[in-house]
């Protein structure tokens, strides 16, 4: 409540009364329109970091044998109120009187704002589809075609092609690539690059085959590249010749190629053993061997990722979480690994099951 005492005339009383109004008429306006810009920015960027924390939390845990645990964001509504009160009273006296010319004026104005958050964990059915099935064949070779480096692709999704088997840290069955498997990723990286690797989807009668194929038009290193493709691959390049592509361990004949890929779970099993860890917690069992541990770098490979660890937290990294009373993050300069974690990101949408929502589990308002 505001209490002005003898202003020094009526008009003056009166454009304070008009000026209490200008201000109350002013939280009249419409909210809706003005708060997009800063709520759909401001909760993209929010839902963005959490998104890449959980993704990084759950690699370092699956280091050190733990499940991961993916809770995705349902829905995020967001409500507004404004609720605004004014009132305005004024007595005015003859001059003679002790205590003349009196204006008191209230407004009271209350906003309220309430997002209400809803979680969904990633639970049963939608976790096998989404973390244990295997990735198809066809759906690599698609970004291999639409320009991912084919290098990168087969190292982190697959674990073998026609029985050369790649680098794994999966437990008991950890084991160093195949050299044949080294050199064949590096050579079909050289062919992609001289725009020599094609793959088109074919209809069949009872499904879609998915077929590789090498454009003729390469010449010079691309068709010496294409020719120990062939070699390593155990097929017959011929002018015009298709290879169809299966998901297996060895191809059935020599016009096919059999890519046995990983399911998403497996791919970050694998992407945690690049993870820098204490010596100690390998050596005391509390976390599995790392990419170092099974003789990996000895082949030629080098690490896809670089997850650093310290007691310190750093201060310029992309992504930073803590666990175990240790920090842990990607570097802000490491565009190579910012650029494979962007892509586990990428490729955990892409095996996405699309099935139906669960009913919600936690509702937090978090206003």
């Amino acid at each position: 409540m505001i209490h002005i005492r003898k202003p020094a005339t009526l008009e003056a009383a009166f454009r304070v009364a008009a000026l209490l109004f200008a201000v109350l008429a002013a939280g009249c306006t419409t909210m809706g329109p003005s708060t997009i810009p800063r709520d759909r920015f401001d909760y993209a960027a929010a839902i963005s970091d959490s998104w890449k924390n959980q993704m990084l939390l759950n690699l370092v845990k699956a280091r050190y044998a733990e499940a991961p645990v993916f809770l995705d964001i349902a829905s995020a509504i967001n409500s507004y109120s404004m609720e605004t009160e004014g009132s305005v009273g004024a007595e005015f006296q003859t001059p003679l009187a002790s205590n003349a010319n009196t204006l008191s004026l209230g407004a009271t104005r209350k906003y309220t704002d309430r997002p209400t958050i809803t979680y969904s964990p990633l639970l049963g059915d939608k976790f096998s589809k989404s973390l244990m099935t295997p990735i198809p064949p066809a759906a690599l070779l698609g970004l291999a075609q639409a320009g991912w480096n084919t290098e990168m692709l087969l190292r982190c999704c697959v674990h073998s092609i026609n029985g050369h088997r790649n680098y794994s840290q999966r437990g008991v069955m950890g084991h160093a690539p195949d050299p044949e498997f080294v050199r064949l990723v590096q050579v079909l990286g050289r062919i992609q690059r001289a725009g020599g690797l094609g793959m088109r989807v074919v209809r069949e009668k009872d499904a879609s085959a998915t077929v590789l194929f090498f454009p003729p038009k390469v010449a010079g290193p691309g068709a010496e590249d294409i020719a120990e493709a062939e070699k390593l691959l155990g097929i017959k390049v011929q002018p015009g010749a298709e290879f169809k592509v299966s998901y297996g361990a060895v191809p059935r004949n020599e016009q096919e190629i059999a890519f046995l890929t990983r399911s998403m779970l497996e791919t970050l099993l694998d992407m945690a053993s690049y993870i820098d860890v204490p010596p100690a917690h390998v050596a005391e069992n509390r976390a599995s061997p790392g990419f170092a541990d099974v003789g990996a770098a000895a082949s030629g490979l080098k690490p896809l990722i670089r997850v650093r660890s310290g007691v310190e937290r750093p201060g310029d990294a992309f992504v930073t979480i803590r666990y175990r009373d240790l920090w842990f993050w990607i570097e802000d300069r490491d565009l190579v690994s910012k650029g494979m974690f962007s892509f586990l990101m990428f490729l955990f949408t892409l095996t996405e099951s699309g099935g139906g929502q669960v009913s919600p589990v936690l509702t937090v308002p978090a206003g």
